[in-house]
Order: C-alpha cells, then structure tokens, then sequence
C-alpha cells in the first residue's frame, strides 16, 4: 500500500460504526462512500442516507454521497439473474467505489458489507481484490463481523434508524414473504 488513504463504501450508518473504527485503528485515514442503487423502496433509501448523514455530522466523518440512486440500472442487471443478485450487486457498488476512489486519488477501497454475518465474505474478499486490482488499487478485508453486534448497540445509541433487511427488493419479500416473518423485528438483522 502506497498510502493510507481508503474509501470505505457504506451501506448504512449503523453498519460503518464499528467498521469505521477498525479501520482507523488499522491506521487508515478514511472518507466513506454511499452508493446504493439497490435500496428499495425509495423511502428506505432515504432514510438510510438520513441516518448517515446523522452519524456524519455526530462524528465529524467525511463522506461523499451519490444521490444519483440509479435503481433501474440495479434491477436491469439482476431481472432473471435473481440467484446471482448479491455478487451482482456487490460488483456494481464496489465498482463505482473504485471508480471514485481513482477520481479521488484515493488508493486503497473496502466496504462495510463486511461486517455483516448476512453477507458473503468470501465473495465480497474475491470481488473486491479483483475490482480493486482492474483499477489499479488495494482492497482492504478485513472480517469485521465480530463487531456486530457492538455497532448496532452503538447506532442504538446515537438514535439512527435501523433496517431489517440489507435493502433489495428481493430480500424486502424474503423478510416478509408467508412462513419466514418474523414473530419480532430485529432492526439489526442486516
């Protein structure tokens, strides 16, 4: 690694808490990244860029937030690709955060997805080293699932709005489609 400079992609608020922590502990000087065309419904992407914003302005972070919210491009790309949506869209957000790490000059990427137990680590690692690699940068992995739990106690905390779900329409249905709902909400099931 030539710098220590990373953008980190965020997916929500309470995701990047722990997740910003670590990272800065590993030395890294961060900004983070909000881009997420996968988010549906609108409402909820609001919220999430909401609550960002909040835990933003409560910490002092520096983030860049595309508001472009391309859905149609994300549902496009996975409509009869519905098994392979997560690396799909995985690829499509850890693309565009290399792209705007290049136009930044920021060398080194990671994203917050890994501190998910929901999420496919093993892939993301995959897809993120060869992105990274096709734009002439670092992906940064780090398995920050032990912090979990820790960073939605925190987002509690600080009063951010918590999901249920990681944001696509197909698992907005999983959450709540006939024999898998849940008897009680948990916000942090991300």
């Amino acid at each position: 690694m030539k710098t220590k400079n990373l953008l980190l992609h965020i997916c929500c608020g309470p995701c990047s808490i722990y997740s910003w922590q670590e990272l800065e502990k590993s030395g890294f000087n961060l900004c983070g990244y909000f881009f997420n065309p996968n988010i549906h419904p609108y409402r909820e992407f609001i919220r999430r860029l909401e609550a960002l914003r909040s835990l933003a302005s409560q910490e002092g972070r520096e983030i860049i937030i595309d508001q472009s919210y391309p859905m149609e491009e994300y549902l496009r790309m996975v409509v009869n690709h519905e098994e392979e949506r997560c690396p799909l869209c995985y690829r499509m957000r850890l693309e565009e955060t290399a792209r705007k790490a290049r136009e930044k000059g920021i060398e080194n990427i990671s994203t917050t997805l890994l501190i998910s137990p929901y999420q496919k680590h093993d892939l993301l690692k995959d897809l993120g080293e060869k992105i990274a690699g096709e734009y002439g940068l670092h992906f940064v992995y780090k398995d920050l699932r032990p912090g979990f739990r820790e960073s939605m106690a925190q987002a509690r905390q600080k009063g951010l709005y918590m999901q249920g779900y990681c944001g696509c329409i197909y698992s907005e249905k999983e959450r709540y489609s006939a024999g898998k709902r849940k008897t009680k909400r948990r916000p942090d099931d991300i």
